[in-house]
């Protein structure tokens, strides 16, 4: 008979994301998987990824964000972010760079969700379009 749990590299990413949830067990893993469902409503066709030791990520024909957990915070970096519009002002970290840009979210923060997955579906739509070969 097997055992209960798989090592690392037998789980799927979707389990691992699972997992780090499970593992958090406060409100860090509470907005990670509010977040996670956030992204799959807005784009079903969204892939799960494990990447750099230990943190989720969502493709969809290139990385759209990762959801990072820290002590005080919960990350979501768009990879693309700088390209990306943010009519409500959601992006609040990371600001300075030429690419990517972050939400940071903290304990009992509120998640527009209307506006997160109007940014999801524009990343998603930045990275479709570019594979188009246009």
């Amino acid at each position: 008979m097997m055992s209960k749990s798989a090592s690392p590299k037998e789980q799927s990413p979707s389990q691992l994301i699972d997992g780090r949830i499970k593992e958090l067990g406060d409100w860090r893993g509470k907005i990670l998987a509010r977040l996670r469902a956030l992204i799959k409503e807005a784009d079903p066709e969204m892939v799960e990824e494990w990447k750099w030791r230990g943190v989720p990520v969502w493709s969809h024909a290139g990385i759209i964000c990762t959801g990072e957990t820290y002590k005080s915070a919960v990350k979501m970096t768009f990879a693309k972010g700088a390209s990306l519009d943010d009519p409500s002002g959601l992006f609040n970290s990371s600001l300075d760079g030429n690419t990517r840009r972050a939400i940071d979210f903290h304990e009992n923060a509120k998640i527009d969700e209307k506006a997160m997955k109007a940014l999801i579906r524009a990343a998603v739509a930045l990275n479709t379009s570019r594979t188009r070969g246009r």
